[in-house]
């Protein structure tokens, strides 16, 4: 009774917002379903939100499961309900377009890396954002919806399972998709990562500035 309480609430919440068109899904690795759901509890667990409203926002809008993390991402980050995020992007704005709405730069977006030359496909992405840091340039910063998506899933999977980054560098790199991403890392270590914190709309990541 208790989770059915819990989805209406949040579907309520939601409001009666027409469902977005499903985004494409790369094609990777194979994972279960086990791996899905695995997936959605550490996006849960990384932005301290209930599995339900995850799942809520995937259903209700028809999110591809490696763009949930960058809803609530942008949500924590704007300080505004997952639906607020959602009803502009059924509008047709774009990820790094939503971003400036709520005055959030690009650098959000990224997290320090130590290797010198990037790949793809982070190496458009990381090009501009070594070259335009100065707050004044953010403008000229061009990152398209395929480019956030991951440069979100690589801050999430990182540093929830505190993985390097160049190592979810370099699984992407191969065309493997996040959700099978994520599955491989946690099969890696052989349990999900507890107790690691999540992501609270403040980055304590030293290349981030302060907004």
């Amino acid at each position: 009774m208790k989770k059915t309480l819990v989805t209406i609430s949040v579907l309520a919440l939601l409001g009666g917002l027409a469902p977005a068109a499903a985004g494409q899904v790369d094609v990777g690795i194979s994972v279960g379903t086990g791996g899905v759901k695995g997936f959605y509890l550490s996006v849960g667990s990384y932005f301290h939100v209930p599995e339900a409203d995850v799942m809520v926002v995937r259903d209700r809008y028809r999110v591809a499961d490696e763009e949930l993390p960058v809803v609530f991402f942008l949500a924590a980050r704007a300080r505004v309900a997952p639906s607020v995020i959602m009803g502009l992007r059924v509008g047709g704005t774009g990820w790094l377009d939503i971003a400036f709405r709520y005055h959030l730069g690009p650098d959000v977006f990224f997290v320090p890396v130590a290797t010198g030359h990037i790949g793809p496909p982070y190496g458009n992405a990381y090009g501009y954002y070594r070259k335009y840091q100065e707050r004044h340039e953010w403008g000229r910063v061009v990152l398209s919806d395929r480019e956030v998506v991951d440069l979100v899933n690589l801050r999430f999977v990182s540093e929830y399972h505190k993985v390097a980054p160049e190592t979810v560098m370099g699984m992407r790199g191969k065309g493997h998709a996040f959700v099978a991403i994520h599955d491989e890392v946690v099969k890696g270590k052989g349990k999900p990562a507890k107790g690691a914190e999540g992501q609270s709309g403040k980055s304590k990541d030293k290349g981030d500035k302060k907004k």
